[in-house]
């Protein structure tokens, strides 16, 4: 009997440890800024998968998300593959901002983007700026 409650409680000690390594894994703010390079559907879907990833372990975190070069797509109404992830994403409080110079360099504008998408001057510089403010610093991809 004594064996029996053994095995049961190492199955239930790693049950709750393999439980816990995916869900929460801080409750602390934190502020992430996250660059996109990549436009391919590929792409597209493996921004929407980390950033969700990084929500489900950092609940509380604040994400900027920029978009610049090849990756302007990601944001634009129709050539978004993942329009409905990157709404959800901007209903949790995650902030998509596009490039004004690729925009320019692609004669898109404000208009085209994703309903909440903003915009800053310089995709670069807006990296620059929130490492400077002590931000985390994330380039999509593998």
């Amino acid at each position: 009997m004594n064996r029996l409650c053994c095995v049961f409680l190492l199955i239930a000690i790693l049950g709750i440890s393999v439980k816990a390594t995916a869900q929460v894994v801080d409750q602390e703010p934190h502020r992430v800024v996250y660059q996109v390079t990549k436009g391919e559907t590929v792409d597209q879907e493996q921004v929407i998968g980390q950033l969700n990833n990084i929500l489900r372990a950092l609940p509380n975190a604040q994400i900027e998300v920029v978009c610049h070069g090849m990756s302007l797509p990601l944001v634009l109404r129709e050539k978004s593959q993942v329009t409905d992830g990157i709404t959800d994403l901007l209903s949790r409080g995650v902030a998509f901002v596009a490039c004004e110079n690729t925009m320019r360099r692609a004669k898109a504008t404000k208009e085209d983007l994703i309903s909440g998408v903003t915009t800053v001057p310089s995709g670069l510089a807006e990296i620059i700026l929130r490492q400077e403010q002590g931000w985390a610093y994330i380039k999509a991809g593998n």
